[in-house]
């Protein structure tokens, strides 16, 4: 496939993105980015949204960022915009209600959490936007100018190259479709891949390849390692660079110091 069909994000990009030009943290750009890829996914699942429609907003909210700051515009909003650009781009669309309505929740659920730690209060209780209010229509508002700004930003690039299939082909390859326990874990690294940027990073077969890379360690597979029979070699995936997307997912499973304590 054409290198330009898939777009990934320039040396300059990675080195100082928007949001670190503008003084935000980079662990603090790296949570936001993972949050907002958890409410999508959050909300594709209550939406009963198909799978590849998620994961392809997911991407495009990771390339987003690469062009523009956090500063400027709310992974909320952005998160809904792509989620409901996504499902035009996978032709299973949403209505923009049952969308505008779901983030609603979720966000309200959310900063429910966030007031209540750490001691716990009343459980939550969702309270409906009022029929005759101006949040449904800001919201709205929002939805319409987060999806037209990501198209703007991206340049109408918005293909997006999944990585399912390529990992059907891969454990074929390395005869590891009769492991059940070794698919479901690799197919699991790469939906929490969506919560990183390496999407946005690195091309498809070195994704894979780490994700099948951290399932056999997590189940002591053995694949032939030792040079010149490595098996990444096999898909041209360069070694430093799987590695590096391991340590990318690997960081989302890091334990966090609860607030306060050093």
């Amino acid at each position: 496939m054409p290198v330009d069909l898939v777009p990934l994000a320039s040396t300059s990009q990675i080195e100082r993105t928007p949001s670190r030009e503008d003084g935000i943290p980079a662990e603090l750009e790296e949570d936001l980015r993972a949050f907002g890829c958890k409410l999508i996914h959050e909300a594709g699942i209550l939406l009963k949204q198909k799978q590849v429609a998620v994961a392809t907003a997911q991407i495009l909210f990771q390339r987003f960022w690469y062009t523009t700051s956090m500063k400027q515009f709310g992974i909320g909003d952005i998160g809904m915009g792509a989620l409901y650009l996504a499902s035009k781009l996978e032709e299973c669309p949403l209505r923009i209600r049952d969308l505008i309505n779901i983030y609603d929740l979720l966000l309200q659920r959310t900063s429910h959490t966030l007031s209540s730690s750490p001691k716990p209060k009343d459980p939550f209780k969702y309270a409906p936007m009022s029929y005759f209010g101006n949040t449904f229509y800001d919201l709205k508002d929002a939805l319409v100018v987060a999806e037209m700004q990501i198209l703007k930003r991206l340049g109408f690039n918005v293909h997006v190259l999944l990585p399912y299939g390529t990992l059907i082909n891969y454990l074929r390859v390395l005869g590891l479709t009769s492991r059940k326990d070794a698919c479901a874990r690799a197919w699991g690294y790469l939906n929490d891949a969506m919560q990183t940027p390496v999407y946005a990073l690195y091309a498809v077969p070195t994704i894979v390849s780490a994700a099948i890379l951290l399932a056999s360690r997590q189940l002591d597979i053995a694949l032939p390692s030792s040079p010149p029979d490595c098996w990444w070699d096999l898909f041209d995936a360069p070694w430093e660079d799987v590695w590096s997307v391991c340590g990318y997912v690997m960081r989302l499973y890091r334990e966090r110091a609860p607030e306060g304590e050093d």
